[in-house]
């Protein structure tokens, strides 16, 4: 079996083959149902399952589709993995659990969308809501130039674009950006005022699996940011676990960045994911990755971005112009080729085996 053929060209593709690669290595999937029906009208759900013992010390996640149609490739990683008899040698030789998030948020892995049903980034989303959010000026000052209400943008929305960077440049465009804002709830990189679903979901997952391990380790597969097919690992810990950063680096290697210290392509980020393992899992020591794999240039894909959450505010648009939006955005997150899937999977079977191997040490 190639390794392509672990891929899919849809949501419901991609859960039939995972759930058969689960059914061919014996093992049981819990799957949580969503509220909502996706674009082909078929159940979405975020399955789960458990590959070792539900008490082992050692558990390790790899998760996909926090960002929705980054699940394309989170999914097929997944589903190699399940198909690889090696892994599961080494998964039992390591005396660690592994547990399988398939499709964090199903809806937007569905309808092409990064944000979940209610237009959240969930990785956005992980704030104590009783509390004060956090402010983004930056984002407010460039709110109705992101998303204006005519597309594709006319000069004037160009031009205003074009005067930003120039003043604060490529990185403090993507800052403003993708760092998260919770004050235009039909923008860009909206973290919400509430837990999402799939937040809520995400938590229960974690109290009913990581609540009895001493070690745990989460690789989460993203997409987006990058040279094309090359994985950018990107610890994801809180930025005061210089401990959680050390043995990241001598788990998958030096070259592994930090949003702390800014090594890292992405941003600075508010409302992470992962802060939910210190929370659900306190006693737990917690190591976890970020996998990003790159696809096209920055400005591309915030351009799909902003072209998507455009139609996503007028659904009256022209069937064909909305198709091509669609497109956009998936191509964004998804080189459909298979160099490129071959290239995903080399680097993510190696950052697994080496999460086992650091686990086990």
């Amino acid at each position: 079996m190639s390794g392509a053929s672990h891929f899919s060209q849809s949501y419901g593709q991609a859960r039939a083959k995972f759930l058969q690669a689960v059914e061919a290595a014996g093992l049981d999937a819990e799957s949580h149902a969503h509220p909502l029906r996706g674009r082909d009208a078929e159940l979405l759900a975020m399955d789960v399952v458990l590959e070792g013992a539900k008490g082992a010390r050692s558990l390790l996640i790899l998760s996909s589709a926090c960002h929705g149609v980054e699940g394309y490739c989170g999914s097929g990683i997944q589903i190699s993995l399940l198909h690889d008899a090696a892994w599961h040698d080494a998964v039992r030789a390591s005396g660690a659990a592994v547990l399988y998030i398939h499709a964090l948020n199903p809806y937007g892995f569905s309808w092409w969308r990064r944000t979940t049903q209610e237009n959240v980034d969930l990785n956005r989303n992980f704030h104590d809501f009783s509390k004060p959010l956090p402010k983004n000026p930056r984002y407010d000052e460039l709110a109705h130039l992101l998303v204006p209400t005519v597309w594709p943008p006319n000069a004037d929305v160009n031009a205003g674009i074009a005067k930003f960077m120039t003043e604060h440049g490529q990185r403090g465009f993507q800052e403003a950006v993708s760092g998260g804002q919770y004050e235009h709830p039909e923008g860009l990189f909206f973290g919400g005022h509430n837990p999402t679903w799939s937040h809520v979901t995400l938590r229960h997952v974690l109290q009913e699996h990581g609540k009895r391990c001493a070690d745990l380790a989460w690789i989460d597969l993203h997409t987006g940011l990058g040279p094309n097919g090359v994985a950018e690992l990107i610890c994801a810990c809180r930025n005061d676990d210089t401990a959680a950063l050390q043995r990241a680096r001598s788990w998958w290697g030096k070259g592994v960045t930090s949003l702390a210290d800014g090594t890292s392509v992405s941003a600075p980020l508010e409302g992470l994911m992962w802060q939910a393992a210190y929370q659900e899992c306190p006693q737990a020591r917690y190591t976890g990755m970020a996998m990003e794999y790159g696809t096209i240039p920055l400005l591309d894909v915030m351009q799909a971005l902003r072209a998507d959450q455009w139609l996503e505010n007028h659904p009256e648009a022209d069937a064909q112009i909305a198709r091509a939006i669609k497109q956009q955005l998936r191509d964004a997150f998804y080189t459909d080729s298979d160099e490129w899937k071959q290239q995903v999977l080399v680097q993510a079977h190696d950052a697994a085996r080496k999460a086992l191997a650091g686990l086990a040490g």
